[in-house]
């Protein structure tokens, strides 16, 4: 007969039943037909802690009765061992140990099987009895063992009853075991008073053979063989290390086993599989597997760690708020002393209104270098007609620095305010050949690159904002349905090898795994949100002093933009909320959800740098979305095939060179490049200009475009040849990585080129670059702790686990949350504060790099 393995069915138990009645006539001296042997029924009183060596064989069916002594208030383990002592049998032994409450059943050897259906067998067998119900104080119950075989010749083995002396896992107390596949083990725990949830960690002593962890409630059958531990409750593959968080609202009976099961084969934790030679039966013979394991159960303070864990959490992002007000606060009461003295220095009365409101002219930052509120640029005077038709031209001055205002006061009126296209002003022939002219100066200013309608370029930059406004709504909502998807599969199956948590500082909260990893996203979130209202501020300020016709604001700095802003806070939010959905089950499969707006950040970051200095030229929302889309399709075919394609290696370096080729010459020529029948004429001519008759530079210098150019195309090739060739296995890390570099290095040739063209930097933008790099600093050292990884089994993933180091709620995982939310906020900060200084100043004395 084939084991069953554990316990009986009813079909099971019927068989059983039905054999012991043909068998029993044929004891008492009876016959069937065709049968001419008589079966003999031998019952033997056993106990305890002896070993009975004995054989059977066909004619023989042996019994032995015990007698168990049950106390209702103590649990105590019962356990069966056997060995067979022949050294080749032709049937296997059928032991079956019949219960009050249960049968169990087995046959030695052992036959399991493993992949590709290879059969192992194992000739010593131990297994943990179920554990009887006590109706009174104390009760003795009978058990029997039924030994028999169908072989003709005898069989010998041994077989011995004894009682598990520590059976009862007790909190805060390591215990250990050996465990083999033909000999798991089970222990039991109940919660102690004023217990709601515990943490099972078991410990292995050497990283092979695999094991499997399992958490079942307190029921007969246990199921505690390879083949079938996966039939009920929570359980996990381990190498060295597991660790099951377990809560008492989830066992009735406030009581669970913890069963350790060796697997048959390590293939499941990720070692190769051994290819073992086959006999003529089929079946490898096959050493045990055996390992020692520890086990140990510690508390979690689940109300005290998750209200602190919450309290924290807001306050660390709540005090931004707060610093934020007060710098507020603390800068409007500047600004108002410096208004008050400057009136009281002047000495002029107050206007009709009584509030004693100075002209804009006497506040610092309200006229340009250069210029006067109230004069021409060549200092004529400015009537107010003039100023109120240029204003209302439609036609601001902002793109017109350095020509007489009097030239934008006599442009045309436009016929209508409200729709504005780019396209109007580019209709002409002429306006393409100034652009030429323009853009192709061996030195550029901003002037030369901001000559479009302010509210046109405005315009097309809120596009930013509205794009990335919709593609979050329907990008996120399919990834929520999605997590919630796996949370409850893992919840209902109890495999938690589907997602690769860190699961000695995982912190579970109702339905979710992990709550710690998901609360500790809010800081992107929270510092998103809060960036976009700096940014709401500053515009607010930006347009009063435009209806105020500040000269200042409207011919002098930067172009103030600020749909990129808004885009920029949008994506920090959405990286918190997708983030968090990530963290719901972490997984190969859905890794990209977590860097899909990581590749939107650093790309609007790069979009916003070089607006600055090239408000007219930069790409629009859709080219520049349709990019990012392109990136992350890339993401995720990396992820689903990874190493082991090399065509797909291939294909991407290829059109990662073509696409870094491409937009170099684009930065290269300002948009001016343009891609048709001549373009291997110019490329020749490029070379031989640039590379042959000129060896010494470019064509443009190096605070404007050549040597930046040549220098992101020799690191770009560079990049994409080590992708070509050492292949990692985490490709969207590695594509996200390209793109952070990228960023880093525009933002630190900005900040030089910003320092080498005479600008300085305010302290406030000091202040923000210093400590954004210090957080910057702290926050990659914990993201490079490595808690798990998705590249290796669920198991390998494991032994990276670590407990928690902060609140004991947080691990290493949760503080780089916090830490790069913080470190994105103060680089956007930069990025705002960053051309502060050059508010003053004109901008055909602003240059271009």
């Amino acid at each position: 007969m084939e084991a069953t393995g554990q316990g009986w069915s009813p079909g099971a138990l019927a068989m059983e039943l039905l054999l012991l009645v043909l068998l029993l006539p044929l004891a008492c001296g009876g016959s069937r037909s065709g049968a001419a042997d008589i079966k003999t029924v031998l019952q033997k009183e056993a106990e305890f802690d002896i070993i009975y060596a004995d054989s059977v064989n066909s004619d023989l069916l042996m019994i032995y009765a015990f007698n168990h002594t049950v106390i209702r208030n103590k649990t105590e383990g019962v356990r069966v061992s056997v060995n067979i002592l022949s050294e080749q049998i032709e049937e296997p032994i059928l032991f079956v140990v019949r219960q009050k409450q249960a049968v169990v059943s087995f046959q030695v050897p052992l036959i399991l099987r493993g992949l590709y259906q290879v059969k192992y067998a194992y000739q010593d067998v131990s297994r943990t009895l179920c554990q009887p119900q006590a109706k009174f104080e104390t009760e003795t119950q009978h058990f029997y063992v039924d030994v028999s075989t169908l072989s003709q010749k005898n069989a010998s083995y041994q077989l011995r009853i004894s009682r598990v002396e520590k059976f009862i896992l007790r909190t805060n107390e390591q215990f250990s075991f050996n465990a083999t596949p033909a000999q798991p083990q089970y222990f039991k725990y109940m919660f102690p008073e004023g217990v709601d949830s515990v943490i099972v960690k078991v410990v292995s002593d050497s990283e092979f053979p695999c094991s499997v962890i399992s958490i079942q409630d307190i029921l007969c059958p246990v199921y505690d063989l390879d083949n079938n531990v996966q039939f009920i409750g929570m359980y996990q593959t381990m190498t060295k290390k597991a660790a099951i968080t377990v809560q008492r609202k989830d066992f009735s009976s406030n009581s669970f086993y913890v069963v350790v099961v060796v697997k048959t084969e390590d293939n499941a934790c990720g070692a190769k599989l051994p290819l073992y030679p086959l006999n003529t039966q089929g079946t490898t013979q096959q050493d045990f597997f055996e390992t020692t394991h520890s086990c140990c159960l510690s508390q979690l303070f689940l109300a005290e760690a998750y209200v602190m864990g919450m309290l924290f959490c807001l306050g660390i992002f709540l005090s931004f708020y707060l610093l934020t007000f007060l710098t507020a606060c603390w800068e409007h009461k500047r600004q108002q002393k410096k208004r008050e003295a400057l009136l009281a220095a002047s000495k002029l009365p107050p206007d009709e209104t009584g509030n004693g409101t100075i002209p804009d002219h006497f506040l610092g930052g309200s006229s340009c270098e250069g210029y006067s509120y109230g004069s021409m640029g060549n200092g004529s005077p400015l009537s107010s007609e003039q100023i109120t038709d240029s204003m209302a031209s439609g036609d601001s001055v902002y793109g017109y620095t350095g020509r007489p205002l009097e030239s934008v006061a006599n442009r045309p009126r436009l016929d209508s305010l409200s729709s504005v296209e780019e396209d109007d002003y580019d209709t002409l022939a002429d306006i393409e050949s100034d652009k030429n002219v323009i853009r192709t100066k061996k030195f550029l200013c901003v002037s030369d690159l901001a000559r479009k309608d302010k509210r046109v370029i405005s315009k097309k930059y809120q596009i930013y904002f509205w794009n990335i406004a919709t593609i979050a709504v329907f990008y996120a909502l399919p990834v929520i349905q999605l997590v919630i998807t796996y949370q409850t599969v893992v919840n209902v199956t109890g495999n938690q090898d589907i997602c690769y948590y860190n699961f000695l500082c995982a912190h579970p909260l109702g339905a979710l795994s992990a709550f710690n990893n998901i609360l500790s996203n809010l800081g992107y979130v929270m510092l998103g949100l809060l960036f976009l209202l700096i940014v709401f501020q500053r515009e607010i300020l930006h347009k009063r002093a435009l209806m105020r016709n500040d000269l200042c604001a409207m011919e002098c700095g930067i172009p103030k933009h600020f749909g990129l802003y808004y885009a920029m806070g949008t994506a920090l939010m959405m990286e918190g909320l997708l983030s968090a959905c990530y963290h719901v089950c972490p997984n190969y499969t859905n890794f990209q959800f977590d860097t899909s707006f990581m590749y939107m950040i650093a790309g609007l970051c790069m979009l916003k740098l070089y607006q600055k200095r090239h408000p007219d030229i930069n790409a629009s929302a859709y080219s520049a979305y349709a990019c990012l889309a392109v990136v992350i399709f890339f993401s995720v075919l990396g992820v689903v095939f990874g190493k082991q394609n090399s065509i797909f290696w291939i294909v991407f370096s290829v059109i990662h060179i073509l696409a870094t080729l491409l937009l170099s010459t684009q930065l290269y020529y300002m948009g001016r490049w343009k891609l048709d029948s001549g373009i291997v004429r110019r490329i020749i001519y490029v070379v031989y200009t640039d590379c042959i008759r000129q060896c010494s530079g470019p064509m443009y210098m190096i605070h404007e475009r050549g040597k930046k150019s040549n220098l992101g195309v020799i690191i770009w090739f560079c990049r994409a040849a080590y992708g070509l060739i050492m292949r990692p296995n985490d490709f969207a890390s590695y594509l996200l990585a390209i793109g952070i570099c990228n960023l880093l290095l525009y933002f630190a040739f900005y900040i030089i080129m910003k320092l080498r063209s005479g600008e300085k930097i305010k302290p406030i933008s000091l202040f923000c670059i210093t400590c954004t790099t210090v957080v910057w600093g702290f926050a990659l050292f914990f993201f490079f702790q490595g808690l798990s990884t998705w590249q290796k089994t669920p198991a390998e993933s494991r032994e990276h686990n670590r407990e928690c180091i902060l609140l004991n709620f947080f691990d290493d995982h949760d503080i780089w949350h916090f830490l790069s939310s913080i470190a994105l906020f103060g680089s956007f900060l930069v990025l705002l504060t960053l051309d502060d200084d050059l508010d003053n100043v004109q901008r055909d004395k602003i240059f271009v790099f």
